[in-house]
């Protein structure tokens, strides 16, 4: 399957850049000032004491199995919310954890569980997951997850991660969805450990990744 083939719709994409920003700024503002790095330098964006992003879910992988937050302790996780009837941000998300994860030894990357959270449970079953997964350009080892509308909105919360169903009367498609397009990084224990905006280029997601481990020794 490839990308290439997913349905190209007409969306509002700014709206949804523009959103994803300033609900970053909103996250990542006040773990700036608390650890006293600058907002325009390089230095990973992290927290101290209790995470503040993240928590407890339940919900099903593209399997069909139920899964848990407790599912993946003691496995550091890379978390996007997205859908798979997305035309550009997600699927470009995803390639650049694909080109990010190519960068790291084999036994590193496969330490991290990367994980696709849909926001659009309507469409996204998890048959329509476990296609959209098995992109070639994808991490080998990405999971797909969905689950009741209440679950999604739940662990959405969790994440203080924006999205709404926008009406598009003009597409084939019917709606499309406005999101945040960031990535989280939570460690083993899963607690928040840094976000990587839309647009990270993967040699960072790649230097930063291999950063954590050494950091934060991962048990194969």
């Amino acid at each position: 399957m490839s990308v290439s083939n997913r349905p190209i719709w007409l969306i509002p994409a700014i709206t949804a850049v523009v959103a994803g920003a300033a609900a970053i700024v909103l996250i990542v503002l006040p773990q700036l000032r608390e650890s006293g790095a600058s907002a325009d330098g390089p230095a990973a964006v992290r927290t101290s004491g209790t995470a503040q992003i993240g928590g407890p879910f339940t919900l099903t992988n593209h399997r069909g199995e139920p899964v848990t937050n407790e599912t993946f302790a003691g496995q550091p996780m890379l978390i996007y919310f997205g859908f798979t009837y997305c035309p550009d941000m997600c699927p470009a998300t995803l390639q650049m954890w694909g080109a990010a994860f190519d960068r790291l030894p084999a036994e590193d990357a496969a330490k991290f569980q990367p994980l696709l959270i849909s926001i659009d449970p309507e469409r996204d079953t998890p048959e329509a997951l476990a296609d959209y997964v098995s992109a070639q350009v994808f991490p080998r080892n990405l999971m797909g997850l969905t689950g009741t509308p209440e679950q999604v909105r739940d662990v959405a919360r969790a994440y203080r991660v924006h999205y709404a169903r926008v009406e598009d009367s003009e597409s084939f498609s019917e709606y499309t969805m406005d999101h945040l397009s960031a990535s989280f990084l939570m460690d083993s224990q899963g607690e928040f450990v840094e976000i990587f905006p839309h647009g990270t280029p993967p040699t960072v997601i790649a230097a930063r990744l291999q950063r954590f481990l050494e950091e934060n020794p991962v048990q194969s």
